[in-house]
């Protein structure tokens, strides 16, 4: 069975692990996922992994990518050009399924160090197919996967986003009842949910039911094909404005209530790129159920 009448309604990619997104009017879809998503990433200086979730400035950090290496910027801070770097990977980092990445250099270390007021240190991975997909997300180590959590490209449809938001407002309503009741203060005005806050590749739009991309199982779009790989478990990272920096309960809240299976809550699914291609905003998509 397929889906008719949807479309591609946004792109976006994201150079840097945990900082802001570019979005994009079209991209290059690579086996190993958009090209150049997710191929850097700030790391302490005992090679952890530095993200979001424990950083939220990191969220206001952007980077666009240009031929042979990327520009950084923050509001407070100078605009950086980091070349991707010509040695071979010689740097410890704790990453699944990856031991050593490349470091950016010096003056990329100092930059990502001032974003986060300590001692950090920015790496590039060479080569995706170095690390791989865990088969417990739905891969192979024959499946290249950059920097990325769990799959190489995530999805999400805007009619998921806008029924989770209606069960945000509800619950929202619920606080102000019960606040009301008490004689409490009422909890501030809610703002509409942000499908930023789920950080996804490619956003599909059309008249569809929510989280009928749970049961996807193909995707064709643009020049390109996707199979499914894992449902996405969510996490702390998207209770975090990415305007603001500021946490808060939603989504995980209104996520717990209605979209909770084994421990986990879900929103989105990662696929797996089997022919490459170029993919466009307004690009309809074929979409095959499971």
């Amino acid at each position: 069975m397929s889906e008719p009448a949807l479309v591609v309604s946004a792109l976006t990619v994201f150079p840097v692990k945990s900082f802001a997104g570019t979005p994009m009017a079209s991209m290059e879809l690579e086996i190993a996922g958009p090209r150049g998503d997710r191929r850097w990433m700030v790391v302490d200086e005992h090679g952890s992994t530095l993200t979001a979730r424990s950083h939220p400035r990191m969220l206001a950090a952007r980077a666009t990518s240009y031929d042979g290496g990327i520009r950084i910027g923050a509001d407070d801070l100078p605009t950086l050009d980091v070349d991707e770097p010509s040695g071979p990977p010689d740097l410890p980092v704790q990453l699944r399924r990856l031991d050593t990445a490349t470091r950016a250099g010096d003056e990329a270390d100092a930059w990502v160090s001032e974003l986060l007021g300590q001692r950090a240190r920015l790496v590039w991975l060479d080569d995706p197919a170095r690390r791989g997909m865990s088969d417990e997300h739905g891969g192979t180590l024959a499946d290249p996967l950059a920097l990325t959590d769990t799959g190489p490209v995530h999805v999400t449809t805007t009619a998921s986003l806008r029924r989770l938001d209606a069960w945000a407002a509800e619950l929202h309503d619920e606080r102000v009842a019960r606040a009301l009741e008490k004689g409490e203060p009422a909890p501030p005005a809610r703002q509409a949910l942000d499908m930023r806050r789920f950080r996804p590749n490619l956003v599909v739009d059309g008249d569809i039911e929510p989280f009928v991309e749970d049961g996807w199982a193909r995707l064709v779009v643009g020049d390109a094909e996707l199979r499914f790989a894992d449902h996405c478990g969510r996490c702390v990272l998207t209770t975090i404005d990415p305007d603001t920096q500021v946490k808060g309960k939603e989504p995980l809240a209104s996520l717990a209530r209605h979209r909770r299976r084994d421990g986990e809550v879900w929103f989105g699914i990662q696929m797996v790129p089997v022919r490459a291609g170029r993919v466009a905003v307004g690009d309809r998509v074929e979409a095959s159920a499971r």
